[in-house]
């Protein structure tokens, strides 16, 4: 079974997110992977149910601050013995959640049917009556160091997006230019189409609703009120930055059509390997190899942090292989605060596989003095430093 995602991760909205924002960014989803318009997609279906999923929990007064405190953990079984009705609350809220989309139902008939189209990146574009529509959400994915996750850095990224065309300000139309009656819809703006027992009303592809066209196209962007070009900007990441952490850039995606608002830009951080440490969390974890004879007698150590200090570490007589010993706040910084995780050191206790004479000399008369059973017997796994 796959990992679960986090729910804020699945919407794509910040843990600040209001409801307003988090009804939002669902309502998208769940027009786009609705089985009804992706028929037979298993991987469509899985992800409409992973949203409907997250919207369910994070669209809860009472269900949303206990997964923001315990995770999945907190919000696991809340609905267990409700015969099944795991979505209730989710579907229950469908006519709040597309009632406000100008024609309620019809709208979601309209992406059905197929009219619409998606932007690079996943992010539909939405369009009113009077023709502007919002420009598509962009993704870029950023590779970062182990070490800039942990500390934060500043990043430039270079990326290419539509931005308003210089020549027609975003009208599409050449200079002098006039708007014609629609032949496709003849000016109404909407085209009407039948699918079964169904008949619905869609925005005209031709106008895009706008009812006209444009005799003569502007040259440069030819009638679309658009131009590529390409922007370079800096990034500020936050400490403690996870691997898969999506940042959003507000109307820095594809310029918007006809006056309407630019989308975002969504910046997917990937984090690289680090050769000595590894995350969990806020904790890092790494490993340091001491010798047999410092593991039975115990012996001070430095262990090198992330960022480069010396830290002194005690390590007790009798240390096992594999004993875990913590060294307090020397973690990843909590984003937002002053708090750090822990540093984690695993103990690695080295066998020696050759010995010179004198070393095996005094191991043997070591193993004399032990007087160590040729016949060892079992102990419980429950005694084990594991």
């Amino acid at each position: 079974m796959a990992e679960k995602r986090d729910y804020y991760e699945v919407l794509g909205v910040e843990k600040s997110a209001s409801i307003d924002e988090i009804k939002k960014a669902y309502r998208k989803l769940a027009i786009k992977y609705h089985p009804d318009r992706n028929p037979g997609d298993k991987s469509a279906e899985e992800k409409f149910r992973e949203a409907t999923e997250a919207y369910e929990v994070l669209s809860d007064a009472k269900k949303r601050p206990l997964y923001d405190q315990y995770g999945f953990a907190g919000v696991d079984g809340a609905d267990a013995g409700a015969g099944g009705a795991q979505y209730s609350h989710a579907f229950h809220d469908f006519s709040d959640l597309f009632g406000g989309m100008g024609g309620g139902f019809g709208d979601i008939f309209d992406n059905l049917f197929g009219s619409g189209s998606g932007g690079f990146g996943g992010s539909s574009s939405s369009r009113n009556a009077g023709g502007a529509a919002e420009g598509a959400s962009l993704r870029y994915d950023l590779d970062i160091s182990f070490h800039d996750a942990v500390f934060g850095t500043k990043a430039e990224i270079r990326f290419k997006h539509n931005e308003v065309c210089d020549s027609c300000h975003g009208t599409g139309g050449a200079s002098g230019s006039s708007r014609k009656t629609c032949p496709t819809c003849q000016g109404t703006g909407q085209i009407r189409r039948s699918a079964g027992f169904f008949a619905v009303q869609q925005t005209c592809p031709t106008c895009h609703g706008t009812g006209t066209v444009i005799d003569k196209p502007c040259a440069s962007c030819h009638g679309t009120g658009v131009q590529e070009k390409s922007k370079m900007m800096t990034l500020t990441i936050p400490a403690g930055v996870d691997n898969g952490k999506r940042i959003a850039i507000p109307h820095q995606g594809d310029a918007g059509t006809n006056g309407g608002p630019a989308g975002d830009l969504i910046v997917v951080i990937h984090v690289e390997e680090d050769q000595f440490f590894e995350r969990e969390s806020q904790d890092l974890y790494c490993a340091v190899p001491i010798s047999m004879a410092q593991a039975a007698l115990g012996c001070d150590i430095t262990v090198p942090s992330l960022d480069g200090k010396q830290i002194s570490l005690k390590i007790p007589a009798g240390t096992s292989n594999g004993k875990l010993l913590r060294i307090k706040n020397e973690g990843v910084p909590f984003t937002g605060s002053s708090r750090r995780g822990d540093l984690y050191v695993k103990i690695v206790v080295q066998i020696p596989t050759r010995l010179n004479s004198q070393e095996k000399e005094l191991l043997e008369q070591y193993l004399r003095l032990e007087n160590a059973t040729t016949t060892p017997q079992l102990i419980p796994l429950s005694s084990l430093n594991r």
